[in-house]
C-alpha cells in the first residue's frame, strides 16, 4: 500500500466561507499515482469542516442559512467566557463534521454525478489548514 500526504492552507477574507477544493484533491490523487484506494480529507481546526455535496450556489446559501439557524451567532455561549467569541463556529463545525473519506476507483474520485468536496470555514480571517491523505495501490 502507498500513501501520499498534502496540506492545503486557507486564510479566508470572510468569517464564513465555503470553498470547493475538489480540484486540489484530484491533483493530490494524480500526484500519488494511486489507482485503487481512498482519500481522507480533514480540516485540522475545530472551527472548520469538510463536506461533500452539490456545487450549486443556491444550495450553498441554503446550507449556510441552515447552519446559522441551528447554531446562530449569539453573545451568551459559555465558550465565550474563555475570551473567545466563536462558540457558534464550533457548533457549525460539529454539524458539518471535520472530514470525509472518498473512494478512489481506476485512478479517479469515485463520486456521484454532482458530488464535490468543500472546505467550510466558520471562523475565518486567519490561517488554517486541511490534510489530504491518499491511501491505496
Amino acid at each position: 500500500m502507498k500513501f501520499h500526504t498534502e496540506y492545503l492552507w486557507f486564510n479566508t477574507s470572510k468569517h464564513r466561507e465555503y470553498i470547493n477544493i475538489t480540484g486540489e484533491v484530484e491533483k493530490a490523487l494524480k500526484k500519488s499515482g494511486i489507482k485503487e484506494g481512498m482519500i481522507l480529507v480533514s480540516a485540522m481546526h475545530i472551527t472548520a469542516g469538510i463536506y461533500v455535496n452539490d456545487a450549486e450556489n443556491g444550495l450553498i446559501q441554503d446550507i449556510d442559512e441552515w447552519l446559522e439557524k441551528l447554531a446562530p451567532f449569539k453573545e451568551d455561549y459559555r465558550h465565550h467566557r474563555t475570551g473567545e467569541e466563536n462558540g457558534d463556529s464550533h457548533l457549525k463545525s460539529l454539524l458539518v463534521h471535520h472530514e470525509v473519506i472518498i473512494p478512489v476507483t481506476d485512478g479517479k474520485l469515485d463520486f456521484g454525478p454532482w458530488q464535490q468536496v468543500y472546505y467550510a470555514e466558520f471562523d475565518g480571517q486567519r490561517r488554517k489548514r486541511v490534510i489530504i491523505k491518499v491511501m491505496g495501490e
